[in-house]
């Protein structure tokens, strides 16, 4: 099966990667093109539009920053839509409102184009490696048809039901990694402050009931100083922002959330929507005047 991929940021190029060393024939658009360099070197071909990406594609994979940029990219003159074939399939790996994914995908049942959803979380650095996790949503014949090409993305892959269900999971699980990231700052900088060793400090909530995945990963970027996560305090406000339109759809008060939105909301003013989401913790820090650098702790996590 012939794939396109429409995306090559941070996410999407480790994604169609890990399609090219699995042996995918894969075509490849950006408003970047040179961005498609290293994927071209390995086999990737080239298409100027997502209308020609799709053309030359059985099913298009999107990896896209915003539900505007995935609305545009589908359903404008020289758009996906225009380009697939009935009988095929587009895929959603963008972190995206429920709602928008069932509208646009609506649209393509008309063309007689399948959609399917499929989320990823766990980190860039996962995804380079091919063990993101892959949440998917859509109907079990159009996932099993596709398994495969998921599978090699993924380390592990969850169908979660009908579309719109992984969008719904993946927004929960990015609202919990905020929460935590914030939580991780707080209790690193008790930690600084308390005149522990923050290397030390760090294994030691590692092996404790307080670890958390973020800790593990995101904890380590802001001890070495890089922040490098690869993920933008704009998308973290959009995803926040997400969380607390599910809240108030499913009458489910989000106290913490809307804590967390806030701090981000700060963050995303004091260093900008491009800095990396890590940064976060930068505003505890600059607030009480405290690094949390710990000297030659690795930058184990920076994307390649």
């Amino acid at each position: 099966m012939r794939y396109g991929f429409i995306g090559l940021g941070n996410l999407g190029m480790h994604l169609a990667g890990s399609l090219l060393r699995e042996g995918f024939s894969l075509t490849v658009h950006d408003l970047n093109k040179s961005a498609a360099d290293p994927l071209m070197a390995t086999g990737a071909h080239w298409a100027e539009s997502p209308k020609a990406c799709a053309a030359a594609s059985d099913a298009v994979i999107t990896c896209l920053p915003s539900p505007a940029a995935s609305r545009a990219v589908l359903t404008r003159e020289s758009g996906v839509l225009a380009g697939l074939q009935p009988g095929g399939t587009w895929i959603e790996m963008s972190t995206n409102d429920r709602h928008e994914i069932e509208a646009i995908a609506a649209l393509a049942a008309k063309q007689g184009i399948a959609t399917l959803e499929a989320p990823v979380t766990g980190g860039v650095h996962r995804a380079a490696s091919g063990k993101i996790t892959v949440l998917v949503g859509g109907d079990t014949a159009t996932f099993e048809a596709h398994r495969p090409v998921l599978q090699a993305m993924g380390g592990q892959v969850f169908h979660m039901g009908p579309l719109g269900k992984a969008s719904v999971i993946k927004v929960i699980t990015n609202m919990l990694a905020f929460i935590h990231l914030v939580a991780a700052g707080e209790a690193l900088m008790l930690a600084k402050r308390g005149g522990l060793d923050l290397a030390q400090a760090f294994a030691a909530i590692k092996a404790s009931s307080g670890n958390s995945f973020v800790h593990e990963t995101e904890s380590q970027l802001v001890l070495n100083g890089s922040y490098n996560i690869g993920f933008t305090m704009d998308l973290a406000c959009k995803d926040l922002g997400f969380a607390h339109q599910l809240g108030r759809d499913f009458g489910v008060p989000l106290e913490l959330a809307g804590m967390t939105e806030q701090i981000f909301r700060r963050g995303q003013a004091q260093y900008g929507g491009d800095a990396w989401s890590t940064r976060i913790v930068q505003l505890l820090e600059d607030a009480v005047g405290t690094d949390l650098r710990a000297p030659g702790f690795p930058p184990v996590l920076a994307p390649e």
